[in-house]
């Protein structure tokens, strides 16, 4: 990985006006080199500064999740696997808002493309997705970005006091009400 970063340095540095261009491409096929989406958001604040860098990560994001929305709309076993994945993650009837989706986004451990499939389960039609996609995607940019340079000097008692707090916004942002239909709860309590 550390080579993957060194040639998107020297790709955007050499890049001058097209460097930008080459850096949101960079968010787009990451998903494709298994990097996290921190490390490029990271990686756009040291080279572009926090307002180009957030700028920059936002769009590399949005088409990411574009893409992400079709791929996954044409695929119905990759769509099935998913549901499987988020029922056992989330659980059975778990919809996650918005809010919860942009928070969990923070947390470098829990998949990006996950969460963009709670928010295609959510916000079925492609603007209502892209929309839900730019808002959960602001903290995400920004975050990394503007303290991406003190993310690695933390220690891990004040990295398990930041996982904490979102835990505990996590569930304060949860949807309040669960609606189960009568066939569904008789079927899971008759197992």
């Amino acid at each position: 990985m550390d080579e993957q970063l060194a040639m998107l340095f020297v790709i955007v540095k050499a890049g001058g006006i097209f460097a930008p261009i080459a850096f949101i491409f960079f968010h787009f096929v990451r998903q494709f080199l298994f990097i996290p989406v921190s490390v490029i958001c990271i990686a756009g604040g040291v080279l572009f500064g926090t307002i180009a860098g957030t700028f920059y990560s936002l769009i590399g994001l949005l088409f990411s999740s574009f893409l992400f929305y079709f791929i996954v709309n044409r695929m119905p076993k990759t769509y099935e696997r998913l549901s499987k994945i988020k029922r056992k993650w989330f659980g059975e009837y778990r919809n996650l808002t918005v809010g919860q989706i942009a928070i969990l986004r923070l947390i470098p451990f829990i998949h990006y493309h996950l969460l963009s499939f709670c928010l295609i389960e959510r916000k079925k039609s492609l603007k209502q997705y892209m929309k839900a996609s730019f808002i959960t995607n602001i903290p995400l940019a920004l975050f990394y970005t503007v303290f991406g340079e003190f993310i690695s000097r933390f220690t891990p008692t004040l990295i398990i006091i930041i996982l904490f707090s979102l835990s505990v916004l996590v569930y304060i942002l949860r949807e309040k009400v669960t609606i189960i239909k009568w066939k569904e709860f008789f079927k899971a309590t008759a197992s």
